[in-house]
């Protein structure tokens, strides 16, 4: 469950969106049609609500456009809380007026969701500003902001100089390190690539990161308690393998003392991926799921989503200052790794769970 792992801040003010988008057939992605922005407006207006699938409040600020939306457009918004395997069962099984609009999925799995036929391609006017590793060139699915792998230490139960700024640290260490569950949640699969690509692997080759957290497991130091913010609270983590925006997001909404928990990036590698809001095929509000899609990627979509400590996709975005100090700084993300190839890394993440179930836990 998205929850635990995806927590957000508060709402911020609505900047005008009025501009015409150009939009897909939910039939053909190739046969694209121009839909006025005016069109979209009325409909979702008239639909009146948006349904979500993993887009919580509480997760990188997800509220703040929920909230921009219903002030600006008077469209209501609901959300039920899933992983992304969760939603496109979600997007497959459930029709009619119980049908969910929109999703948040780890673009890994993007591939699957198109093939699958679940999903209704749209491409917003800002579709040529999202990098192309970040998008289906049909338009399917497009990530609106970046997540990277990263550590953080809880230096209550952790010592603040043997907080790890590397995998290298990390392999040193003699404290209870915490990934997640491989089988379903997408950080923790990025979690894997990520030490493989320090290692000198990629989205094909992920055995140097599970040969990485087997050698973990044999010292006894992989740890079984869930990465969520519940039990960061309750002082059950040392150190734990997360989205550098979740990392950052836990930290604020613990509170307490400012240096209690160290982030870093891994300095000897780590994965920059994205999460893609995907509309459902199936919508039964189609157009306000347009809407809310678009205007995640306007500027004050992405300012939004920045205040809940995600990157927001659009480089040329420019953030307030108040909003960019709190992010890393640029300089921490000089050895980031982008999956070349999400086809091959969505089959690599299928196998995932058998491997980590028989090449980590079951070499002990």
């Amino acid at each position: 469950m998205k929850l635990g792992k995806r927590l957000g801040v508060a709402a911020v003010t609505l900047s005008l969106l009025g501009v015409v988008l150009a939009g897909c057939s939910s039939n053909n992605a190739a046969a694209a049609t121009s839909d006025k922005w005016s069109t979209v407006v009325k409909t979702a207006k008239k639909e009146g609500t948006v349904k979500s699938v993993g887009m919580p409040d509480t997760w990188a600020n997800w509220i703040g456009s929920w909230n921009d939306i219903k002030a600006k457009y008077g469209v209501s918004h609901k959300d039920t809380d899933m992983s992304s395997a969760q939603e496109l069962q979600n997007f497959k099984n459930v029709q009619g007026k119980k049908a969910s609009d929109i999703g948040d999925i780890g673009i890994n799995v993007g591939p699957t969701a198109t093939k699958k036929n679940l999903l209704m391609p749209y491409r917003s006017q800002y579709w040529n500003k999202i990098p192309t590793w970040a998008k289906d060139k049909k338009g399917y699915w497009a990530a609106g902001y970046t997540g990277t792998i990263a550590f953080i230490t809880d230096t209550k139960n952790v010592k603040a100089a043997d907080a790890p700024k590397s995998w290298a640290d990390l392999t040193k260490g003699n404290y209870k390190v915490s990934v997640g569950d491989v089988a379903t949640e997408a950080q923790a699969q990025y979690a894997v690539l990520a030490a493989a690509h320090a290692k000198g692997g990629s989205e094909t080759n992920v055995k140097p990161g599970i040969d990485f957290f087997a050698d973990l497991h044999k010292k006894d130091r992989l740890s079984t308690v869930d990465t969520s913010i519940d039990n960061f609270k309750k002082g059950e983590q040392q150190v734990a393998v997360v989205w550098d925006f979740n990392a950052l997001n836990y930290r604020k909404l613990i509170g307490g003392d400012k240096d209690r928990f160290k982030i870093s990036i891994p300095t000897d590698g780590t994965v920059t991926s994205g999460y893609a809001e995907v509309l459902n095929k199936k919508a039964a509000h189609p157009a306000a799921a347009k809407l809310a899609r678009s205007f995640i990627l306007s500027d004050q979509g992405q300012i939004n989503l920045a205040k809940g400590f995600a990157r927001p996709i659009r480089s040329d975005v420019k953030l307030p200052d108040s909003v960019k100090s709190q992010l890393l700084p640029d300089s921490d993300y000089k050895n980031v790794y982008h999956v070349k190839n999400n086809d091959k890394w969505n089959t690599t993440t299928v196998k995932l769970a058998q491997m980590w179930q028989s090449d980590v836990m079951g070499k002990k």
